[in-house]
């Protein structure tokens, strides 16, 4: 890389440094490129040569947050392959929520209220599978005849094909979705504090719901 590319790069990183705090202190609406232009001292034009506008460094910061979201949990994933289907289980539902818990202004910029006027462009799409084929990594055994056929098994098994998720079965599937969407669930109402004014600790639930998943995916 010579030293125009990495002028080129230092810009952006910090820009994007400057972007995350804007985003932690004020949500992904609280995002300014002029801001962060004048942050860094140099114009709004000049900043514009590094993002055209603030929906290309709101998708820069979706594609590193999918990234970095992907990158633990399919660190999570390598190392308890050893262990069995449960442990991995365990282990990238784990990863999932201490993730989000450092850093809920990243979890909510992906699956939180989504931003007015901001349509992410699809390859955010292939960005955002990693993370769901981390989940689908820790599928157990299908023991059930190929016979049942539902809806709801024909449009996973249509999603399956789509997504290229190998040999899982529909049921495989229906697992891994079920467990992406009642973590999600938790986590959600965690980050954004619901779970105050019950006095319960949001871990414990969480763990509990892992449990609960574990055992549906060792019934196969």
């Amino acid at each position: 890389m010579d030293r125009r590319q990495r002028y080129r790069e230092q810009t952006r990183d910090e820009a994007k440094r400057i972007a995350l705090e804007q985003l932690a202190e004020a949500g992904p609406g609280g995002i300014s490129v002029n801001a962060i232009a004048k942050r860094m001292g140099v114009t709004g034009p000049a900043l514009y040569r590094y993002f055209a506008n603030r929906d290309a460094l709101l998708t820069d910061l979706i594609f590193d947050a999918y990234g970095d979201l992907a990158d633990a949990m399919e660190a999570a994933v390598a190392g308890s392959q050893r262990s069995g289907h449960a442990t991995q289980m365990r282990a990238v539902a784990t990863a999932m929520r201490d993730w989000a818990v450092a850093q809920p202004h990243r979890y909510l910029l992906l699956f939180g209220t989504p931003v007015p006027g901001y349509h992410a462009p699809a390859e955010t799409i292939a960005a955002a599978h990693r993370t769901m084929a981390a989940v689908l990594a820790t599928v157990g055994e299908d023991a059930e005849p190929a016979s049942r056929r539902t809806a709801l098994y024909r449009q996973l098994g249509a999603w399956g094909d789509k997504m290229q998720t190998g040999d899982l079965t529909p049921k495989q599937l229906h697992w891994g979705v079920v467990m992406w969407v009642r973590l999600h669930g938790v986590i959600s109402l965690e980050v954004t504090n619901q779970f105050g004014p019950t006095g319960v600790d949001p871990e414990l639930v969480f763990k509990a719901e892992v449990e609960s998943l574990v055992v549906w995916g060792e019934r196969g």
